[in-house]
């Protein structure tokens, strides 16, 4: 199964990391340090795990530099160097470092260490693996079971959309090197979190540590199975091991389900683990059936009692998508008949569920008294501003809204124009009027959305002080329409654009 051995691991000691931590700072160790150090193309380049450009931009002895060529770069370095920079015998009695080579005259690190800015400007670090950060575009570097990996697109991705209210209590399922653990530490009283990979909790801890944040409850086991029968949760989130794929080769990443069963099964439990008004946030990959709708497949997971917002960020055929991850495990560069065997086993596993693609995506719960839930599911693949989180609780107080009023109630509302809305008129050049106008958001989910004439004024006059039929009524009078009639044929493009976020309840 593995190709290279994980290293021992540091312990998770307080003191020595507190230690590390200030030793880190005081070289400038951070996001910005690193980019100041760097110049943007070699860090641009180390985010994509391409290591030559940093290397380059390394040749000196500064003590940052000594830092980045043995937590990043993982390269030895001689002991005097490093002696000046960080509490060497502290670090090497606390597992951090060893020492190699004849004389034992270099020290290396044991795990990767890079840091990581929080959201309102914190240094932070991410503990991972060695050779799971670095190596190249050829895949990760260690394919042990239990390999940890550090922060990647799609961990990044999570932290920004997750909603960040203060709670009392979050959990973190399948918490991996820690990110969502770390993220959460700011917001709630509680943070518990949990793997099937006791190297996972081992790893969360230390990243929990050397980043100054207070240590979480950490607990073995998959999925909900840690959880007991009388917990529940404000924030729940989870970058679960998604891949559809035949077998469970690698911890990280494979849920050991068939399909896509390990995300239906973490959507269908969280429902009665979140207490009333709390998010559950998860990515997910799901299958696309042929015969079957994928909207209708995911809208069946979603468990009762919730409100649901399904966002369908990407669609892969079966080839591509066993490709993606073959590569991601570094197989194709490995024996050639192996890996034929291999993509076979892919394309058979799909051929056998009848799967001819695979969409990846977000899915955001929220528990709700409502009589009657709202399950909106949507394919957006166009670019986002992240983070979203603010952008997702927004959405899900304007269903609150739009649940609680009915057209004649909606009428009697007043709107305004949400921030950095403009307006595009499409249509042949010279023509006198646009075939259509096009709201577009620079903000958030950066929607574009068509609407008529009528929709593109009642939206550019909604500033909050007329009601909306009010000012329905006096559009009509400029048009030359039955007020009545448009009254009547309105409400239903008043509530897209406020489901939407082109308009925003006003306060009154």
């Amino acid at each position: 199964m593995s190709n290279a051995t994980l290293s021992p691991l540091p312990f998770a000691d307080h003191e020595v990391a507190a230690r590390l931590r200030e030793a880190l700072l005081a070289a400038s160790f951070t996001a910005d340090g690193l980019l100041d150090l760097l110049g943007a193309p070699a860090y641009a380049a180390l985010a994509r795990s391409e290591t030559v450009p940093a290397l380059r931009a390394t040749r000196g002895d500064t003590p940052l530099e000594t830092l980045v060529r043995l937590f990043l770069l993982q390269q030895p370095v001689p002991h005097a160097r490093v002696e000046g920079v960080l509490p060497v015998h502290a670090c090497v009695a606390g597992g951090w470092l060893i020492r190699v080579g004849d004389a034992g005259g270099d020290l290396a690190a044991t795990v990767d260490v890079r840091p990581y800015g929080g959201p309102d400007g914190e240094d932070w670090f991410i503990v991972s693996d060695l050779g799971c950060a670095v190596g190249g575009a050829g895949g990760i570097g260690n394919r042990d079971e239990g390999v940890v990996l550090g922060v990647g697109g799609a961990s990044t991705t999570l932290a920004g959309i997750t909603v960040r209210t203060p709670v009392a209590s979050a959990l973190d399922l399948g918490t991996g090197s820690g990110i969502q653990a770390l993220h959460a530490s700011r917001h709630a009283t509680r943070v518990t979190a949990t793997d099937l990979n006791p190297r996972a909790l081992h790893i969360t801890a230390l990243t929990l540590a050397l980043s100054g944040a207070p240590a979480a409850d950490l607990r073995e086991g998959s999925l909900f199975e840690p959880v007991r029968d009388d917990e529940s949760y404000d924030l729940i989130v989870s970058n679960p091991p998604f891949v559809i794929s035949p077998g469970a080769r690698l911890t990280y990443r494979d849920g050991g389900m068939g399909g896509d069963d390990l995300c239906r099964s973490l959507v269908q439990g969280a429902g009665e683990r979140l207490n009333e008004g709390g998010f559950a946030q998860f990515l997910a990959n799901w299958q696309h059936v042929e015969g079957e709708d994928w909207q209708d497949r995911i809208r069946s997971w979603v468990p009762r009692g919730c409100d649901a917002w399904i966002v369908q960020r990407e669609v892969q055929d079966v080839t591509q998508y066993a490709e993606l991850w073959l590569r991601d495990a570094g197989d194709h560069r490995g024996d050639p008949a192996e890996y034929q065997a291999r993509y076979d086993a892919w394309l058979d596993e799909f051929e056998a569920r009848k799967v001819k693609a695979v969409g990846f995506g977000w899915i955001t719960l929220r528990r709700t008294s409502a009589a009657e839930p709202v399950i909106t599911a949507e394919e957006w693949p166009h670019p986002v501003e992240q983070p979203l989180g603010d952008t997702v609780r927004a959405h899900f107080e304007r269903l609150d809204y739009l649940r609680a009023h009915d057209d004649a109630a909606l009428l009697a509302g007043h709107f305004r124009l949400a921030g950095e809305i403009v307006q595009e008129q499409v249509g042949l050049p010279g023509a006198e009027d646009p075939e259509h106008v096009v709201l577009r958001q620079n903000r958030g989910m950066r929607r574009a959305t068509k609407v008529d004439t009528v929709g593109a004024g009642f939206a550019g006059v909604c500033d909050g002080t007329l009601s909306a039929g009010r000012i329905l009524d006096a559009i009509a009078q400029l048009v030359g329409e039955d007020p009545v009639l448009l009254r009547d044929r309105t409400p239903a493009q008043i509530r897209l654009l406020v489901e939407q976020g082109f308009l925003e309840p006003a306060p009154r």
